[in-house]
């Protein structure tokens, strides 16, 4: 797997939170809880308050476009979002001795 590295590309535009838009049009607030880097692909992890409740983070893909802000994608591929979810638990979990 790639080196994983952290990254600050969401916060210095959105602060600590970023709304998303579910699928009813509602706007939802998602904490920004880790921005990294996996290869040459940058993701997020971002979290809502009922998903902090059950511990739980959703995976973007961060896409950027020439002279505009970033975006976010969802993460279709199922081994790529593995690959991420662990990639996000080697980050947040660096330092810790690993069984």
């Amino acid at each position: 797997m790639s080196e994983v590295k952290r990254i600050s590309v969401l916060s210095p535009i959105y602060g600590t939170e970023v709304d998303l838009i579910g699928d009813a049009g509602e706007t939802e607030p998602f904490q920004i809880v880790a921005e990294f880097q996996l290869g040459d692909r940058a993701y997020a992890g971002l979290q809502s308050q009922s998903m902090q409740k059950e511990d739980e983070i959703a995976f973007f893909r961060i896409v950027m476009n020439d002279g505009s802000e970033p975006e976010l994608e969802s993460i279709e591929d199922d081994e790529e979002w593995e690959d991420v979810a662990e990639a996000y638990d080697d980050l947040m979990f660096e330092g810790d001795d690993q069984p």
